[in-house]
């Protein structure tokens, strides 16, 4: 390999071993591009894609979330991120208040958080009931045939974080006043049951990871590593054409007709502070 060649491959990262931020502004440019193409197809062929981001607490969901979402039109992709539920929810279907937020044709829904709440948190947390989750095991699989079968393109990641790298991001979240809203008195909790979460997340996979609706790990020790690897294997799985509208001239403006601009002083404006 030429010194060239060696230069380029090691300016992937930095001196954390981690991608580079120069490296992954160039890249994460490129999957934008790409994601308004996959945006413009689900448009034009009316698709209905529902995807599932679940995770350790400080994995990384929400920043791949926000990057998906950065340059896409909020009409066509939205993010789906329930809170606690309702008395009134708890009575229902376990599945009914999901099934509410499920995209129409020529949409994409990015569950933060899903029905999965009831296999993780609420199981370790003692949250539902020993049948009720049973029963969500059972009957999960099941949903999502459903699912599928109605049209909907379902996908479903697991964000893998060592404990090491989530003390770390519980720290700098703590140290942040812009972050600290983003750690719950639940999260704190969660760090004290590692392996129960652990546990947890493996009988979840036993049941639900399968053929028809498999999950998707992605390792996320590196945030940045982690955005471009999850959008990138997003951009493969749905097969997509690029239907991006083309460059186009603006003609000029329309000479003005009369129009009289009100006085500036007969307005409120913001002051201009910078």
């Amino acid at each position: 390999m030429g010194d060239k060649e060696k230069n380029k491959g090691e300016s992937k990262f930095n001196g954390k071993g981690k991608i580079s931020k120069e490296f992954y502004e160039k890249e994460i440019g490129k999957l934008h591009i790409e994601l308004v193409k996959l945006q413009e197809w689900i448009k034009h062929n009316g698709l209905k894609v529902v995807i599932l981001f679940e995770g350790r607490d400080a994995a990384g969901k929400g920043g791949v979330i926000n990057s998906i979402t950065e340059c896409l039109n909020p009409r066509i992709c939205s993010i789906v991120a329930l809170g606690v539920p309702t008395e009134r929810e708890k009575t229902q279907w376990y599945f009914q208040r999901y099934v509410d937020h499920l995209p129409a044709a020529g949409e994409m829904k990015l569950f933060d958080r899903s029905w999965y709440n009831r296999a993780g948190v609420e199981r370790v947390m003692g949250f539902c009931s020993d049948e009720d989750y049973q029963d969500f095991l059972r009957t999960a699989p099941e949903f999502e045939k459903m699912l599928q079968r109605s049209g909907i393109i379902l996908l479903k990641y697991w964000f893998s974080v060592n404990p090491d790298e989530e003390e770390k991001r519980f720290q700098a979240r703590i140290d942040d006043p812009t972050k600290r809203w983003k750690l719950s008195p639940m999260d704190l909790k969660s760090r004290d049951l590692w392996e129960e979460y652990s546990k947890a997340k493996d009988v979840m996979f036993s049941f639900t990871d399968t053929k028809q609706s498999p999950w998707y790990v992605v390792n996320a020790d590196d945030k940045k590593r982690a955005r471009l690897n999850c959008i990138s294997h997003l951009l493969s799985i749905i097969k997509y054409e690029d239907l991006t509208p083309k460059p186009f001239k603006l003609e000029p403006r329309k000479p003005a007709r009369g129009y009289v601009r009100p006085p500036i002083t007969e307005q409120t404006f913001v002051p201009e502070m910078y």
